[in-house]
């Protein structure tokens, strides 16, 4: 913690600072004036909230009161209230982030998915690879797999093994996939006319606890053009954003289809009116930013002639780091050793029984 002259506190969290230069941002965040302390610093001073702008000090420094004034330029709002940047401006910096945070160089991670269908409630545990995303079932309906199912498990993970062309095109499909969600990404600063709608906390499956989310409302941009099919499913869609203005980070995405549209992701499909979407993700260590849920309903057309109806929520948990260079088969080795130290838990639990609610097209398998 450093002082700043009488009456000012400055927090200054741990693992938090970064440095800023000029109108670009050396990492995280988005821009800002000139160098900014920290990434989360506020100065505290008779009940307000002042946003620190000026020059980055040491983690236990000390800074006189005279070099305040011709260092800072200070933003000032009382704690609580939304945040003074216009909507649209914290959207675009929240994009530039998650852009950013979606590169080959970031942490792998272990982790598990409940999907629930409206035929079908599954568990999985994934792991990412250098070669491609594995993952194995591990619970049905809420009961662990019986031996034969088990034994299925393993000869469709091996089949990938022994066959390295699977993986390639499996490899292929997440990069496509990965291209598009950023093509969607990169258009939202543009595609949609934002208004504040107030804040609300942050929590562990949403955005960071502690942080306050800003609330922001969608609609379409009228003088929005898509620039591809990939984009066109935005024309049709309102709804709100929550943006973690502290790590610039959109915390959750929530927007229904305001009439049919018409769009590609791979393939052509018609989506009706009244389709919706829910995606919401968070810090999950203090460093890394991922997905924790996420809500398909959808009804409409694929191919113009295939009827499409997708059900599907999506709960994402239980994080762990992995090495960044494991392949594919080593991360399926990675998956055994973690569900056989797993197995003795599940069977001193009882099992739960819910009702599954949707159905998901894309897997994450």
């Amino acid at each position: 913690m450093a002082g700043l002259a009488e009456n000012w506190i400055v927090n200054h969290p741990a693992k938090k600072s970064a440095l800023w230069v000029g109108l670009r941002p050396v990492q995280h965040g988005a821009p800002l004036i000139l160098l900014i302390l920290s990434s989360n610093t506020q100065a505290k001073y008779s009940g307000a909230v002042i946003k620190m702008r000026g020059m980055r000090v040491g983690e236990n420094s000390f800074v006189k009161g005279s070099l305040i004034a011709p260092i800072l330029t200070c933003s000032v709002a009382l704690a609580g209230q939304p945040s003074s940047v216009p909507p649209a401006e914290l959207v675009r910096r929240a994009v530039q982030n998650e852009i950013g945070g979606n590169g080959s160089s970031n942490p792998r991670f272990m982790f598990k998915d409940e999907r629930k269908t409206a035929h079908l409630w599954q568990t999985k545990l994934l792991v990412e690879t250098s070669e491609a995303t594995a993952g194995m079932v591990i619970a049905q309906d809420g009961h662990s797999l019986t031996p034969q199912q088990m034994l299925a498990e393993d000869a469709r993970l091996q089949n990938y093994i022994h066959n390295p062309d699977e993986v390639k095109k499996k490899n292929k499909q997440e990069k496509e996939d990965t291209e598009r969600t950023t093509r969607i990404l990169k258009a939202l600063p543009d595609a949609f006319l934002y208004e504040a709608d107030g804040t609300q906390p942050g929590t562990a499956e949403v955005g960071r606890p502690g942080d306050q989310l800003v609330r922001l409302k969608f609609r379409p941009n009228p003088n929005y053009a898509p620039p591809s099919r990939v984009e066109q499913v935005l024309t049709g869609m309102r709804g709100y954003l929550l943006i973690d203005s502290d790590a610039s980070r959109i915390a959750e995405i929530d927007g229904t289809l305001e009439k049919d549209v018409s769009f590609g992701w791979g393939f052509l499909a018609h989506l009706d009116r009244g389709g919706r979407f829910v995606v919401r993700q968070a810090d999950i260590d203090g460093h890394h930013w991922q997905l924790t849920r996420m809500e398909l309903s959808f009804t409409g057309k694929m191919l113009l002639f295939k009827s499409l109806n997708i059900r599907s929520s999506d709960t994402f948990s239980d994080f762990h780091q992995v090495p960044p260079d494991l392949t594919f088969a080593e991360g399926v080795e990675l998956l055994k050793k973690e569900v056989a130290q797993m197995a003795p838990t599940s069977a001193s639990k009882p099992q739960q029984h819910d009702e599954p609610v949707a159905e998901r097209v894309f897997a994450r398998n």
